[in-house]
């Protein structure tokens, strides 16, 4: 396809504008995507606020935006299974497919990923994309372009939710109820996981956490965390507790409140890179802590959940806006963080 598009850059910290670029060719193992939504990442509101996230450095102009889904538009000539015509969800990271992480699996931590909008490589933020055909995902007639751009932040939930070895008979906390503590939770769910609390002190997130499937909310602003989740498991504790907040006091209190022999999975960065936690008394508990970064293999897994109905993504996102609107929809999204759980840009729908 020949012609230009229209691109929404970064421009400066807190300033966005567009500019025109050309269409991109898809190579011979790529599809040419027409994007139609675009998710509001954390990460893109980082950038947009600080212009960084620690090593990795905007350098205007840049292109934010990595949660796609769209319409295939256009196929390379080694591409067979897809076609003009299909929906899909865009898997935003390239990897280098021959180096350690890749060769046994675990490419979420290919040292050489190439990642939409994350410096130096632009984001979707823009008309049109070409991209790797494998990292494509065809979506079933039951599932919309919509729902395929919030299937990046829900393959976050479900990577979390199998390191923590979640399944049926469980009770679980996610600490943090933001987009992704919110597709944490419906992921815990989608595995099973008996009952799933969620915690934090932005009542609005936590009305969305109940109107998503929570079994119950603490508003730690109100309520010990701690001694709820022992009242509500009889003073057992819960099985496996989520921190999608980053904020040490919150991790502290999963350890507090996790059973003996309990899984902590952290999801959430720190804002300082560094926290002081209980070691001690999460060694007497013997507690196995994870960690993750992205995922892996996650797509068809995540795909399947929304296309069955046991994980409803049309009802995740708050605030709609149109590409026209990108200065407004940052702000907003910076500035009402109360109110704003998960924005969603409108490009070609």
């Amino acid at each position: 396809m020949k012609g230009n598009m229209k691109v929404a850059i970064m421009t400066d910290i807190g300033k966005m504008d567009f500019t025109t670029r050309p269409i991109p060719q898809p190579k011979e193992d790529e599809v040419l995507v027409k994007i139609e939504y675009v998710g509001v990442c954390g990460s893109d509101l980082h950038y947009y606020e600080q212009g960084r996230i620690g090593d990795y450095i905007v350098k205007p102009p840049f292109v934010l935006g990595h949660e796609a889904g769209g319409t295939v538009v256009e196929v390379g000539e080694k591409v067979s299974h897809l076609k003009p015509g299909d929906r899909v969800a865009l898997e935003p990271g390239k990897t280098c497919g021959h180096c350690e992480f890749c060769r046994t699996g675990r490419y979420n931590l290919c040292p050489d990923v190439v990642f939409f909008a994350t410096p130096p490589v632009d984001g979707v933020f823009q008309e049109y994309v070409a991209h790797e055909a494998a990292l494509c995902f065809k979506l079933p007639d039951n599932v919309s372009t919509l729902e395929g751009a919030l299937i990046e932040p829900l393959a976050v939930g479900f990577h979390a939710a199998n390191q923590g070895g979640a399944h049926i008979g469980q009770t679980a906390v996610v600490t943090g109820s933001g987009c992704i503590g919110l597709v944490t939770m419906m992921a815990l769910k989608a595995m099973g996981v008996s009952r799933v609390y969620v915690a934090d002190v932005m009542e609005k997130r936590l009305e969305k956490a109940m109107e998503l499937g929570a079994d119950g909310v603490i508003n730690s602003s109100k309520t010990d965390p701690v001694q709820e989740v022992l009242r509500q498991t009889r003073g057992a504790g819960c099985d496996l507790v989520l921190d999608t907040s980053g904020v040490a006091a919150c991790i502290s209190q999963g350890i507090q409140m996790v059973k003996k022999g309990g899984t902590i999975v952290m999801i959430g960065y720190s804002a300082s890179g560094e926290m002081t936690l209980p070691t001690s008394l999460a060694t007497d508990k013997e507690l196995t802590i994870k960690t993750i970064f992205r995922y892996r293999h996650i797509y068809p897994m995540a795909i399947d959940a929304v296309a069955s109905g046991k994980v409803d993504l049309k009802h995740l996102p708050t605030h709609f806006f149109d590409l026209d609107d990108i200065q407004n929809a940052m702000d907003t999204s910076v500035r009402n963080k109360a109110e704003v759980v998960k924005s969603v840009i409108k490009i070609g729908a």
